[in-house]
C-alpha cells in the first residue's frame, strides 16, 4: 500500500470532518498554501462554500474575512463555537496557550459543538512543536506535516535551472535533489540562490553547508566536515570494495532497479585500525552529510529526556537524508543494557530498545556505521542478522598494508615516498596499527626538526623501535577478539582472521628494546600503586 502524503492526509481529515487537527509544522506557509488547496478542491463541490481564516496572537483573524479585535484566544474560540457558516480555521502557533484550562476546556466545547452542527467546521491548529494535553488526545487527529519530498524538490531545482538557463542532465539534477532532501521548501530556495550566487550554478557543498545548521539546532548531533579522501585510508580492501558498491544505492534510479536502501555495518575491530577514518573517508566519498553521535549525550539527568533525545536524533537524522550517522565506541554507549533495571530505572534499556528497534525497520536513507572496540561489552541483540548490512572485522595490517599506510603519511607530511624504503619500515613496524605508524613517523619528524635534520629512514627505524605496539601489550584480548571475529564477521582486508606470526616482532635489538620499555613502565605502574 503506497503511503499517503501529508497533504493528502489533511485533506482527508477534514473531508471526514474531524473537529480538531493538530497540524505538527515550522513551514507554516506551505501549510497554509496545502489549507487553500483544500478549500479550493471542497468548494469545487460543495454548494456550501467553506470559508477560510487564519488567527494568531498578532493579528487575530483573516482571510476571507476580517476580525483584527479578536486577538484573546478565548474570545476566538467562543467566536469559532458561534460563527454559523461552514468554515475552516487555522490557529497559528496556539500550542503555548493548551497549558490553560480553560483554553483546553473551550476546545473541547469546539469538539462537541461540532459534531451537532449542520455546517462542517474544523479547527486546524498549527504549531512547530507538538504540546498536546492529556484532556485533548482522544479528541485530536495529529498530522506531523512532512517535509518536502523529492518530486516537490526536483520542481524546485527545474525551476531555478529554467530561470537561470542552467544545462545539466537528469543524474545531475538528481543529485542536487538529493542534497536538498531534508530542507524546508523556503530552505532549499534560499540555499539554491545563495549557490546560484556564489557560483553562478548549483554546487552540492554549498547545499550540504545548510544542513549543518539544522543539525547543530539539535544539540546532539556533530555536524563531521570529513576532508578525508578514500584513497587516504590504507588497506581493508574488502570494505573499500563493498562501500565502493554501495556508493550509488541512495538514487531513485537504484530504487527504480529495485535495490533496498542500504542499513549499515557495524566495525569491530582493534584500536587504531582505521574504523572511525573509515567512517570520516565515506563521508567525503558519498557526498553525504556525516553526523557524528555521542551516545552519552542522549543520556541526561531530566527523567523521560534520554528518550525524547534518542528520539530527536533519529528524526534530525532522518530530515537531512541522505546521511550517514557515525556512532563511535557503540560499546560504551549501550555497555549497562544488562543492569539497567537496577541501575538507572531502565532508561538504558529502553533508549536501546528504541535504537535498535528503528535500526531494523528503518527505510529512510540514513546510513548508520558503528563502531567497536570490546565486542564483550556488545549487547547481543545488536549483533543479531538485519541489524546491519554486514559486520566487518579490522584486524592489524598485513606487511603490504603497512607499507600504504608508510606511503600515505610520508607523504601527507609532505616527503616523497620514494626516497623511502618502504618496504624495510613495512617489515620493521611488524605488528603495527595504523595509528601506531602514524605516531612512528610524527616523531620521527619531531626528532629531525629539533636536530634540524632531514627525515630520513633511519629515523623512522629508530622511532619504530621506540614503541611497544598494542599487538603485544594487549595480545591476549586481540586473540580473543579474532577468535570471536573468525566465525562471526567478515575480514575487512580480505585475509584469513586468526593469529598472526607476524605479531611477534622478529628484530632482537627492537624485542630487547621494548622489553626495557615494559619493565620501566611496569616498574612506574608498581611505584603508582604503592608496591615494593
Amino acid at each position: 500500500m503506497t503511503p499517503v502524503d501529508s497533504r493528502t492526509e489533511l485533506e482527508h481529515l477534514v473531508k471526514a470532518r474531524y473537529p480538531i487537527i493538530y497540524v505538527n509544522s515550522g513551514e507554516e506557509e506551505r501549510v497554509e498554501h496545502g489549507m487553500r488547496a483544500i478549500q479550493a478542491s471542497l468548494n469545487a463541490r460543495s454548494s456550501h462554500p467553506r470559508k477560510l481564516l487564519y488567527w494568531s496572537i498578532t493579528e487575530g483573524f483573516i482571510g476571507d474575512e476580517a476580525f483584527t479585535d479578536l486577538r484573546d484566544p478565548i474570545k476566538a474560540l467562543d467566536f469559532i463555537i458561534r460563527y454559523e457558516e461552514s468554515a475552516l480555521f487555522v490557529l497559528r502557533d496556539f500550542h503555548p496557550y493548551l497549558k490553560d484550562p480553560v483554553v483546553v476546556r473551550r476546545l473541547r466545547d469546539c469538539h462537541r459543538a461540532f459534531k451537532e452542527s449542520d455546517r462542517p467546521k474544523n479547527v486546524v491548529v498549527l504549531s512547530p512543536t507538538l504540546k498536546m494535553p492529556r484532556e485533548l488526545e482522544a479528541e485530536v487527529a495529529v498530522v506531523d506535516f512532512a517535509l518536502p519530498d523529492r518530486n516537490e524538490l526536483s520542481s524546485l531545482v527545474n525551476e531555478f535551472a529554467g530561470a537561470y538557463q542552467l544545462t545539466h542532465d537528469e543524474d545531475a539534477r538528481e543529485r542536487f535533489t538529493e542534497a536538498a532532501l531534508g530542507l524546508t521548501y523556503d530552505e532549499a530556495s534560499y540555499v539554491l540562490a545563495k549557490s546560484l550566487v556564489r557560483h553562478r550554478d548549483f554546487d552540492i557543498k554549498t547545499i550540504l553547508s545548510e544542513k549543518k545548521a539544522i543539525i547543530r539546532k539539535s544539540g546532539l548531533l556533530e555536524y563531521y566536515e570529513s576532508e578525508e579522501a578514500f584513497a587516504g585510508v590504507g588497506g581493508l580492501p574488502v570494505l573499500k570494495e563493498w562501500l565502493g558498491k554501495r556508493q550509488g544505492a541512495f538514487t531513485q534510479r537504484a530504487r527504480d532497479y529495485g535495490l533496498p536502501v542500504p542499513k549499515g555495518i557495524l566495525l569491530i575491530g582493534i584500536p587504531g585500525c582505521g574504523k572511525s577514518l573509515t567512517a570520516k573517508a565515506v563521508g567525503a566519498l558519498w557526498q553525504m552529510p556525516l553526523l557524528r553521535l555521542d551516545v552519552g549525550k542522549v543520556f541526561s539527568g531530566l527523567v523521560g529526556s534520554s528518550e525524547e533525545n534518542i528520539r530527536k536524533v533519529i528524526s534530525t537524522a532522518e530530515a537531512v537524508a541522505p546521511a550517514i550517522l557515525w556512532l563511535d565506541e557503540l560499546e560504551k554507549g549501550f555497555s549497562g543494557v544488562q543492569s539497567s533495571g537496577q541501575s538507572d530505572a531502565g532508561t538504558t534499556a529502553r533508549v536501546f530498545g528504541s535504537f535498535i528497534t528503528w535500526l531494523q525497520e528503518k527505510t529512510s536513507a540514513v546510513f548508520v556505521i558503528a563502531t567497536a572496540n570490546d565486542v564483550s561489552m556488545m549487547p547481543p541483540e545488536l549483533l543479531r542478522k538485519g541489524r546491519f548490512d554486514e559486520i566487518f572485522f579490522v584486524d592489524m595490517p598485513s606487511e603490504e598494508e603497512r607499507r600504504e599506510i608508510f606511503r600515505i603519511h610520508l607523504e601527507k607530511k609532505k616527503r616523497d615516498p620514494s626516497t623511502f624504503d618502504l618496504d624495510l619500515l613495512a617489515r620493521t613496524a611488524k605488528g603495527f596499527s595504523g595509528a601506531e605508524i602514524e605516531q612512528a613517523v610524527i616523531s620521527a619528524l619531531y626528532d629531525a626538526y629539533f636536530e634540524d635534520d632531514a627525515l630520513d629512514n633511519d629515523r623512522v627505524i629508530r622511532a619504530i623501535q621506540d614503541v611497544i605496539p598494542l599487538s603485544l601489550t594487549m595480545k591476549e584480548k586481540i586473540d580473543d577478539l579474532r577468535d570471536w571475529a573468525e566465525s562471526r564477521a567478515r575480514s575487512a582486508s580480505g585475509l584469513p582472521i586468526g593469529p598472526r606470526p607476524e605479531d611477534e616482532p622478529d628484530d632482537p635489538e627492537a624485542a630487547a628494546r621494548r622489553g626495557e620499555h615494559q619493565r620501566v613502565a611496569t616498574g612506574f605502574r608498581n611505584l603508582e600503586l604503592g608496591d615494593d
